[in-house]
Order: structure tokens, then C-alpha cells, then sequence
């Protein structure tokens, strides 16, 4: 199970606008370096991200399954888990969405993100499941933790301040900021 990212465009957590000011650049500069600026701050971004498991940017992730899970739960790598949009049955005809009760969020969202399957969901019979949640950072969801944004804003700094001098002289920086927000894993 991979989920997969169903909406279009990200909205970054830091504004070009910000990264300017916190490397104190030329405002007059015409904006020749924008799209370096944003490039960095969707690579920090990223990086801590993976850095740190958890989705820094709101969106809506589809998942696709083959079996209804043994135990009734299923884990998503997908912290914070804002909401369950819907769930649903897909088949050569099309989609029958599920009721509401069959399939709803686990009660640790942060920590523990999943869904609770009820045992009254029905046989497969050769069908898919589709199911489409909401999570991450922003939006709906908590608001990102500064100390989060403020390691995307000295990630991307750093990257513009030493462009092409190591190879990715910030890898280990990206994991001191993640640390203290990074989900574990048995």
C-alpha cells in the first residue's frame, strides 16, 4: 500500500517572500533568483519531511487495496491524519461508496495515524478498495510547529549559501531540526 498524492499544487509553508527577508536579499534585484528560492524550500521542505515522517503540507492521498486488513486496522505513513474523505468499493461498474461507520480515523492521528475498519464491511468479490484521506500540516489540519518552519527556512539558507561547495553539506542538519518531531518506527 502506497498512498498516493491526488491533489494538484502544493502550498509551500515558507513564501519566497520569507526566505528573501530571513537572507536579507536585494529587494530590487527584479527577482532573478525566485525560482532558485522556491526550488530550496520545496527541497528543505522535502528533506524534512522524510527527515522527520510526517507531511509538512496539507493534502488528499488515494489508497488502493486488495484485502480488508485482519486485525480491523490499517496504518497509514501518513502523520497527522486530518480526516477520512471517503471510502469505497471500485468494480468495472464504477465506485460504491461505503457508510461511514464501516471505516473511520484511529483515535492517534499524530502518532499512531490509521484507520479503524469495522468487521461488518462488505466481501470484496473481486473489488478494490478506495480510500481517500486528508492529511498533513495547514489547512484543516494542526498548524505546522515553528521550530518545523524555521528548520525549512535555515535548510533552504543553507543550500543557497553553499550551492555547489559539498554534496548536500545540510543532509545532517535536516535530521537535527527533524529529530524532536520524528515519528519512530518498530
Amino acid at each position: 500500500m502506497i498512498p498516493i498524492r491526488a491533489d494538484g499544487a502544493v502550498v509551500e509553508p515558507v513564501s519566497v517572500a520569507e526566505l528573501r527577508a530571513y537572507l536579507r536579499l536585494d529587494s530590487e534585484d527584479g527577482g532573478t533568483e525566485d525560482d532558485l528560492l522556491a526550488a530550496l524550500i520545496t527541497a528543505a521542505r522535502a528533506s524534512l519531511e522524510i527527515e522527520a515522517r510526517r507531511i509538512l503540507v496539507p493534502g488528499r492521498y488515494r489508497i488502493a487495496l486488495h484485502a480488508w486488513p485482519a486485525n480491523g486496522e490499517l496504518g497509514l505513513p501518513l502523520s497527522p491524519l486530518v480526516t477520512l474523505i471517503r471510502a469505497g468499493l471500485s468494480d468495472a461498474k464504477g465506485v460504491t461508496e461505503l457508510a461511514a461507520s464501516l471505516v473511520r480515523l484511529g483515535p492517534d492521528p499524530v502518532e499512531a495515524p490509521g484507520l479503524l475498519i469495522d468487521p461488518g464491511v462488505p466481501d470484496l468479490a473481486g473489488r478494490t478498495i478506495l480510500i481517500e484521506v486528508a492529511a498533513g500540516f495547514g489547512g484543516d489540519g494542526p498548524p505546522l510547529p515553528a521550530p518545523l518552519r524555521l528548520a525549512i527556512l535555515r535548510l533552504a539558507a543553507a543550500r543557497y549559501e553553499h550551492r555547489g561547495d559539498e554534496p548536500d553539506a545540510a543532509r545532517t542538519d535536516a535530521a537535527d531540526h527533524a529529530a524532536p518531531f520524528r515519528r519512530m518506527r518498530l
